[in-house]
């Protein structure tokens, strides 16, 4: 599972409501008949309009200053594995949700009313996407892109012939493109992955929209707070302060695991990521500890994002990960890891 909160983007005109990034949400349903349309969805409700979202969250922003952000973006994104276990079911994507919205609540160092913060004190709205399209972070587009540059050149040149602006064979050019559109190391169906290109398989994922203030408009709840667990003097009273998101993210993980039974593999976990970010030679020798069981399964979920594995095909009693293997296995998870393909 990979879990990611984003502030409202606050440049131009887009900090003055909710209804861009609620349009953004709402293309997917373009062209659908109303029965296959996903809807907006909260702790209650399971068909909420883009009107009511639009107004819940404009409308929800007491004493907040135009610097600061209205509402912020959670998305929770399941790996195929994960959305294999459920079956990719949007009905299981909503129950997750709600529970994890729980998770979310827990991890805010804060009190309302000398109580701590619960789910029914959280102004959001949800929504399942079914699909994704490859973007300039994912891997596919980064490697594909010395080929799609020779590509747009070279056709260039073909339209210069075409208006009689330079000489040259549009055959002998076609050609060349043809052979490095072969060349290139990633496509779908035999066509080489380009931008707004539909991603295989399950894709489905959940975007979140949550309000800055707490649900009586009196509180402010900011997952963007620098601070895990603090107190401070405000108008002479103690106040809590805080929001731990290491917890949220570990606690929405299990959550997950809990309500589908789901076996979660180390390389899977936030944990893993974690450590593998801070620690990259802890990270492998975790995973060369593992069970033979699962370890076999960490292989494979490696191999499935083109890691080379064999890097780390030593007994545990011999590991000695030179630079020049840990280095080539940083750059495989690292790309991994950017793109969520490995659900960490």
């Amino acid at each position: 599972m990979y879990i990611t909160i984003t502030a409202q983007n606050l440049s131009g005109n887009a900090g003055q409501s909710a209804s861009a990034f609620v349009d953004y949400l709402e293309k997917e349903n373009e062209g659908k008949p109303m029965p296959e349309m996903e809807h907006f969805f909260n702790g209650e409700d399971d068909e909420i309009s883009s009107e009511e979202v639009i107004s819940g969250i404009d409308g929800n922003t007491a004493k907040l200053k135009k610097t600061e952000p209205m509402f912020y973006s959670i998305t929770l994104n399941p790996s195929q594995r994960e959305l294999k276990a459920i079956g990719d079911s949007p009905e299981s994507l909503k129950r997750y949700t709600r529970e994890a919205m729980k998770a979310y609540a827990q991890a805010f160092h804060r009190e309302i009313d000398g109580r701590p913060v619960t789910v029914r004190d959280i102004k959001y709205y949800a929504k399942v996407e079914r699909q994704r399209t490859f973007g300039d972070s994912d891997m596919e587009i980064k490697e594909n892109q010395p080929f799609a540059t020779q590509i747009l050149k070279l056709k260039q040149q073909v339209r210069s012939i075409e208006r009689r602006e330079r000489g040259g064979s549009i055959k002998r050019i076609q050609r060349r493109i043809e052979h490095l559109e072969q060349k290139a190391p990633h496509k779908i169906d035999g066509k080489r992955i380009v931008r707004g290109m539909l991603k295989p398989g399950p894709q489905s994922h959940v975007h979140i929209i949550v309000s800055r203030k707490d649900a009586s408009n009196r509180y402010s709840l900011s997952p963007g707070s620098k601070y895990k667990a603090s107190e401070v003097e405000m108008n002479g009273k103690t106040v809590k302060r805080g929001f731990d998101r290491d917890a949220f993210y570990s606690n929405a993980e299990k959550t997950f695991d809990t309500l589908f039974n789901y076996k979660r593999n180390y390389v899977e976990s936030y944990k893993a990521r974690k450590t593998f970010l801070r620690d990259p030679k802890l990270y492998f020798s975790m995973i060369i500890k593992l069970p033979t069981s699962e370890r076999a399964m960490a292989f494979k979920l490696l191999q499935k994002t083109g890691v080379n594995t064999a890097l780390l095909s030593i007994p545990t009693n011999k590991l000695q990960l030179t630079m020049k293997a840990i280095n080539a296995l940083k750059k495989g998870i690292g790309k991994a890891i950017e793109s969520g393909s490995i659900g960490i």
